[in-house]
């Protein structure tokens, strides 16, 4: 919490310097994997979405702070062997997700204009849920409780603003384990998504 706690008030400090402003709500779709370490057990995408708003301050160079409500999470798999028998979960997430983006406006288009961005973020998770491939062939070695309440993310992307709407497309790099370990095993899982979202000025 007082990492939080840091990025608004730097978030705020900012503001100041950077001057105009303009704010609106946006939503966006995402792709979502949670990889492991483990080599016997793959990791797939899910396909997710998100809504939020924005603030952004400054025009050449600004600062985008948002919140964002997120679903994000991934599925693990791992066939039966003679040692241990199959895995088939599915983990989904629901954040609140609270990104503070820098940008540098590249080209200016007249009615629009194409950026590049990259910022960090903090995730906290609000509901976690586990979907397990139940029967005697198969173990469900995950829970809820395995998975930790804040992951933070490294955003790198780019943007155009067209009119009034504002488009971003974003890669964001999971920072710490979502999962560090399962059972007697080290799962070590980060949670890295990609995302596009359209936003609206408002203001």
């Amino acid at each position: 919490m007082k990492k939080l706690a840091l990025i608004f008030i730097f978030t705020l400090s900012a503001g100041v310097v950077f001057g105009q402003f303009t704010l609106g709500p946006k939503v966006g779709f995402n792709t979502s994997k949670l990889t492991t370490d483990i080599d016997e057990i793959s990791s797939d995408l899910t396909n997710n979405f998100q809504f939020g708003a924005f603030v952004r301050f400054g025009t050449k160079f600004y600062l985008q702070p948002e919140v964002n409500w997120v679903t994000a999470g991934g599925t693990f798999k791992k066939p039966a062997d003679a040692n241990a028998k199959a895995i088939d979960q599915e983990v989904k997430l629901e954040t609140i997700e609270i990104p503070v983006i820098v940008g540098w406006r590249l080209l200016n288009l007249g009615v629009g204009n194409v950026r590049v961005l990259a910022g960090p973020s903090a995730s906290i998770v609000t509901d976690k849920t586990v979907s397990t491939t139940s029967g005697e062939s198969f173990i469900n070695p995950i829970t809820s409780a395995d998975i930790d309440d804040l992951i933070w993310g490294f955003n790198i992307g780019a943007g155009a603003d067209i009119l009034m709407f504002t488009i971003d497309v974003r890669y964001q790099m999971g920072l710490n384990e979502v999962i560090t370990k399962v059972e007697n095993f080290d799962f070590n899982s980060k949670n890295n998504m990609f995302a596009v979202s359209v936003g609206w000025k408002i203001l």
